[in-house]
Order: structure tokens, then sequence, then C-alpha cells
């Protein structure tokens, strides 16, 4: 995620020649393993049990057109690195979000390990000193087994309350600040969760989750005990895995996986209204739905490109390519600037909200 005011009037089609950096691999560790970043285009990322800080200069052009809409990155200046002393895990971190605190110069910065071992600090952007508060959660069973991927998200109107999934041990654990709430089952390996930013079915969307978890997007209500909080399922593709999932401002629901298509599903049916085909060439591991404009989604494959499109017109609007395969990527809860990492370890930035002009 990126902090940024979004320019009034713009649509996230055809970016300008300025926004997208690319950081080269001799500033970052190798193979960087989860990643996020901040308003004044810091980059929060970890490497192994360690988070570090990167301060990015975005004040040259940054990128050059080639065709099709493709861009294509320029090396950037790293004006300083940092090693983020407030999360000490002992094995390696799975996951990393930023979410917007109390204030503008507030951010609350939380990670998770792959044994579900949860900490969450409060960043100043502002000052140097970013001690202000934070606090461990170790997983609700001792870490018990084996460790596998983990994934965390914070509640859009609360965000004293996170949501733990963990792989192998087929669980959710929600949290209120360091307190257990409730621990939830789930019938496949979850690999992507997420709060709804709204809910048009007239629950609270605090206490709404929705995971994608094997071939099923499976719907969650904590507050709730019949059928261990489940309250919807809803089938993907057939002998498919789904492994990304995202929502709109308005409710609407994207899921992606090894189907290589874009599904979006509307909660007050529970039917899809538009499924992009062949939206990327291999597997959907990230997906964002742009701030800007609800009917364009930002879709992230296992190899080098990301893609920016119409879902419902299935219209390709523009993309841009790492230098090796993607491990993941990033945009800001609030407006359109992007950033991904690679297995090289380079780190793209791209700020698609400045002069944009409408596909027609």
């Amino acid at each position: 995620a990126v902090g940024a005011e979004p320019a009034e009037g713009v649509h996230p089609a055809v970016p300008s020649l300025r926004p997208l950096a690319r950081l080269p691999p001799a500033h970052a560790p190798r193979r960087p393993r989860a990643y996020a970043a901040a308003p004044s285009c810091s980059a929060y990322f970890a490497s192994g049990c360690r988070v570090y800080k990167l301060e990015i200069s975005m004040e040259e052009e940054m990128l050059s057109r080639g065709k099709e809409s493709l861009l294509i990155p320029i090396n950037a200046q790293v004006i300083s690195s940092s090693v983020v002393d407030r999360c000490p895990h002992r094995s390696e971190i799975q996951s990393v979000v930023l979410a917007e605190g109390e204030g503008d110069s507030c951010l609350i910065l939380g990670t998770v390990d792959s044994y579900g071992h949860l900490i969450v600090s409060r960043l100043d952007t502002v000052a140097e000193d970013i001690d202000r508060a934070s606090y461990s959660v170790p997983p609700h069973d001792s870490g018990v087994g084996e460790g596998s991927w983990a994934g965390l998200c914070f509640s859009p109107t609360h965000h004293s309350t996170v949501a733990v999934a963990r792989e192998l041990c087929k669980s959710i654990d929600i949290y209120d600040q360091d307190i257990h709430i409730r621990s939830l089952r789930t019938l496949w390996y979850p690999s992507s969760v997420r709060f709804p930013q709204c809910f048009p079915q007239g629950s609270e969307c605090s206490s709404i989750l929705a995971i994608t978890e094997g071939p099923q997007l499976s719907i969650w209500d904590f507050r709730m005990h019949n059928n261990g909080g489940c309250v919807q399922r809803v089938s993907g593709p057939t002998g498919g895995i789904l492994y990304s999932v995202c929502t709109s401002p308005s409710g609407l629901i994207a899921v992606g996986g090894t189907d290589r298509a874009v599904t979006i599903y509307d909660p007050r049916r529970w039917s899809a209204l538009s499924r992009w085909v062949g939206c990327s060439k291999y597997e959907i591991t990230g997906l964002s739905f742009s701030s800007v404009d609800q009917s364009f989604i930002y879709v992230q494959g296992v190899d080098y490109e990301i893609t920016c499109g119409r879902w419902r017109e299935s219209e390709r609007a523009f993309s841009f390519r790492g230098d090796s395969n993607w491990l993941g990527f990033s945009k800001c809860a609030n407006t359109d600037v992007v950033a991904g990492w690679c297995e090289s370890g380079s780190i793209f930035v791209a700020d698609v909200r400045q002069d944009l002009s409408v596909i027609g």
C-alpha cells in the first residue's frame, strides 16, 4: 500500500511517463518475502526475520513507454535505508501490511511470521522516531507444528481488529489488539483473507471476512456461531485453486487463481457480475480494485507482468513488467499507487494517479 492524495477527475487508463521507479537489487536483501509502502514513498519490506525501510526519490523521470501501453522502469535513487527494530520475529516473515492510523502522520504496521506470531507497531511518518507503541501476539496454539504461509489484514473501520490466517493449520485467528477473540476453521487451506470495505447485506463490515480456501470463496461473520461462523460459500473453478481476493468500496468481491481469470461477485445475490478470462498468462496471485475508478482492477500473476484493465469489458488498459517473476504486489488503500517486488530483489513503485487520460 502507498498513501497519497488522489488527483481529481482522473482514471487509471494511460499512465504518465514519470512515476514508475525501479530499485536495483543492490539496495535490498535477496528475495524479499513481503512488502508494503508508505505515504512518503518509503518502502517497508521483509526478508527473513527482519523488516527494512527504504526512502525512495521520485523527483526525476523514472519510466519510458514501450509498445502496447507497456511501462519500462528506470533505476531510482535510494535516499536511505534502515532496519525496523520493532519487528523481532524468530522465523521467516510471511506478510507485511500497512494501515492508516489516527491522524495524518501515523501508520500501523503489521507483520506475521510462518508460525502465526503477530507484531503490530505504530509508526510516525514525520519524525525519525517510529517507536510509538507496539504489541506482540504469540500464536494461539503456541506455534506448535510446521511453519507455513501466514497472512493478516486489518479491519477498515476498527484498526485494533486483526485477522491472521495460517495455511497448514486451516485457521483464521481474530484479535482485538493482543486479545484473542475467536478462531475460524476453514475446510481447505486458506490462501488470502480480507475485511470487506463495505457489505451490502446489513452486517457490519468490521465482523465480516472474505477468505479464499482451495477452490472456494467463503464469507465469515465471526459474531455468529452457526456453521462455525461461515455464512456463504461460492465455488470457484472446477479443479482449480483460488489464490487472491479483494473488495471494492461498493462491496464487490473479486477472486483469481489457477484458472488465470478474475471473477467479480455481487454479495447481494452471490452471482458473478463478470468474468475476465485470460487477463494473466499464468496463475493470479494478487488483485486490487482501483481507488480512482472501481471499474478498473490490478492483476498480478506469477510471471513478471502486472496488468490494469476494465473487468466489466475484459479490456486491458496498461501493464508494467519487472526484471524477473513477481513475488507479489501492494496498492495503497485509498489511491492508485502500486508497488511490487521481484525474485531478483528489485522493487518497483508506480504512481498512476497523475496525468491520466480516459480510454474512449
